[in-house]
């Protein structure tokens, strides 16, 4: 299940691409679904574990990924931290309930995510609810964002 806790959390992972610079390996990246992660929120093809080929920068290395895409890998591979998803644009939402389907994950979030018009199960740790849409979601959310 997906658990969210909105605003500070001062046990979070903030800065996430000084994190994931520090603590990806290269398996990470040539994986079937981080590849696929990376296809749809990057635009761009893992070549091999150190080369990415994006449609605006050219050939990359993983650390010239996007902070959303960085921050779901770290989400996947590095169970048990807390990381700021705020990090995310909602292009990365569909990722993120999709990990919280194989996995319990926590994120921490310093904004209103749209998370789409289908169904989920995301429990709000501020206030130990669980929501199953964006009109159950965004008002709870709203207190502390």
């Amino acid at each position: 299940m997906l658990k969210i806790f909105f605003g500070k959390m001062p046990e979070a992972v903030f800065n996430t691409s000084v994190y994931f610079k520090n603590a990806y390996e290269d398996s990470w990246i040539t994986d079937p679904e981080t590849k696929k992660m990376i296809l749809d929120i990057d635009k761009s093809t893992v070549l091999d574990s150190a080369v990415i080929d994006s449609p605006v920068m050219g050939k990359i290395p993983p650390l010239l990924l996007s902070g959303g895409v960085k921050t779901l890998i770290l989400i996947k591979y590095e169970h048990g931290k807390v990381f700021n998803a705020s990090t995310c644009g909602d292009n990365c939402a569909k990722w993120i309930i999709k990990l919280a389907e194989k996995d319990d994950i926590t994120i921490n979030l310093r904004h209103l995510m749209d998370f789409g018009e289908g169904t989920f199960d995301i429990c709000i740790l501020n206030t130990n609810q669980i929501v199953h849409s964006m009109k159950e979601l965004v008002p709870i959310a709203g207190l502390y964002v």
